[in-house]
C-alpha cells in the first residue's frame, strides 16, 4: 500500500515597498529647473530691451529735445513705410538679400557637388573653401574695400593693369554690386556646407540603381539630387535671409551707406545715432525684427521637417 505525501504551499512573500514617485508636475520642474537661470538671463538680455524698443517706437522722441517727446501711436511706423528714403532702404534691403542668397546658393551648390566627389586633397580644399565664413564680417569687408577694391593698390586693378585693362573705381562705379560680392564671398561656404550635408545624406542604392538603368549625370541630378536637396536649399535660403536682412557690417564698412546702398539696418543706425530720432529708429528696428521672425518661423518649419524625414528613414 502506497501513501502519497503533499507538500504544504509556500507562504506568500509580501512585495517590497517601493519609494513613492514624485508627482508629474514636480518631476517636470526638477528636470527643467537647471535651465531656469539661462532662461532668466535670456529674457533680461533680449526680451526686455525689445519691449523697451517697442514702447519707444510709439513716441515722437528726439534725444536732443527729451522734454518734447509725445505719444504718437503708429505715427512712426507710418513714417517708416511712407518716407521715400526709408522705402528706398527697404527696397535696397530686398535686392541685397535676394541677390546674395540666390548667388550664394548657386555657387555653394556647385562647390558642394565638387566636394561630394573623392579626389586627392579634398580635405584641404574643403578647409580653404570654408575659411571665408570664419572671418569676422568687419574684417572681411575691410579686406574687400582696401585689398581688392582700392583703385590705386587693389589686387583687382593690379590684375587689370597687368593685362592692360582699365582701372575703375569699383566702389564708386558699382557700389551695391561691390557690397553684394563681398557678402556672396563670405556666405557661399555656409550654403556649401548645408548642401554638402544634403548630398551626403542621399541613398547610394538609389543612385546606383539609376546608373544601372542607364541614367546619365544630368538625369540623376535633375530627378534625384535636386528633389532631395529641396529642403536643404530652402533651409539655406531662409537662414541666409535672416542674416542678410539684418546685415550692417558690409554696408557701413565698404560704402558708409552712401551711393544708394543704405539698407534698413543702416537707416536705423542713421536715424538713431545721427538724427537722434529714437522713436523713428525704434519703429524701423521693430519692423526689421518682425521680418526676421517671419523668416525664422519658416526656417524652423523646414528644420523640423528635415528632422522628421531623417527619423522616418
Amino acid at each position: 500500500m502506497t501513501t502519497t505525501t503533499t507538500s504544504a504551499p509556500a507562504p506568500r512573500t509580501a512585495p517590497a515597498p517601493t519609494a513613492p514617485r514624485p508627482p508629474g508636475r514636480l518631476r517636470a520642474w526638477a528636470t527643467r529647473g537647471p535651465l531656469l537661470p539661462a532662461l532668466v538671463f535670456m529674457i533680461v538680455v533680449t526680451q526686455l530691451p525689445f519691449v523697451a524698443t517697442l514702447v519707444i517706437s510709439f513716441f515722437d522722441w528726439n534725444a536732443l529735445y527729451p522734454d518734447a517727446r509725445q505719444f504718437t501711436g503708429f505715427g512712426n511706423y507710418t513714417e517708416v513705410l511712407t518716407d521715400p528714403d526709408l522705402r528706398k532702404s527697404v527696397l535696397t534691403t530686398i535686392v541685397l538679400t535676394v541677390t546674395v542668397v540666390v548667388a550664394s546658393l548657386v555657387i555653394g551648390l556647385a562647390l558642394a557637388l565638387l566636394l561630394d566627389r573623392r579626389f586627392r586633397g579634398r580635405g584641404l580644399v574643403r578647409t580653404l573653401l570654408i575659411a571665408p565664413f570664419l572671418i569676422v564680417p568687419v574684417a572681411a569687408a575691410l579686406l574687400w574695400k582696401h585689398v581688392l577694391y582700392n583703385p590705386e593698390y587693389g589686387l583687382l586693378n593690379g590684375l587689370l593693369h597687368y593685362v592692360g585693362g582699365p582701372q575703375p573705381d569699383w566702389i564708386s562705379k558699382t557700389p551695391l554690386i561691390a557690397v553684394e560680392i563681398s557678402l556672396i564671398w563670405q556666405w557661399t561656404p555656409f550654403m556649401m556646407l548645408i548642401l554638402l550635408a544634403g548630398l551626403q545624406s542621399r541613398s547610394p542604392e538609389h543612385i546606383e540603381a539609376a546608373r544601372v538603368d542607364g541614367a546619365g549625370p544630368w538625369q540623376i541630378f535633375q530627378h534625384l539630387t535636386l528633389p532631395h536637396l529641396r529642403r536643404y536649399l530652402e533651409l539655406g535660403a531662409l537662414l541666409g535671409s535672416i542674416y542678410i536682412v539684418q546685415n550692417f557690417d558690409a554696408v557701413f564698412t565698404i560704402t558708409s551707406g552712401g551711393l544708394g546702398t543704405a539698407n534698413l539696418p543702416y537707416t536705423v543706425y542713421q536715424s538713431f545715432y545721427q538724427a537722434h530720432e529714437n522713436g523713428l529708429a525704434s519703429a524701423a528696428g521693430v519692423l526689421v525684427v518682425i521680418g526676421s521672425i517671419i523668416i525664422a518661423t519658416f526656417a524652423l518649419r523646414v528644420v523640423s521637417s528635415l528632422f522628421r524625414e531623417e527619423v522616418s528613414r
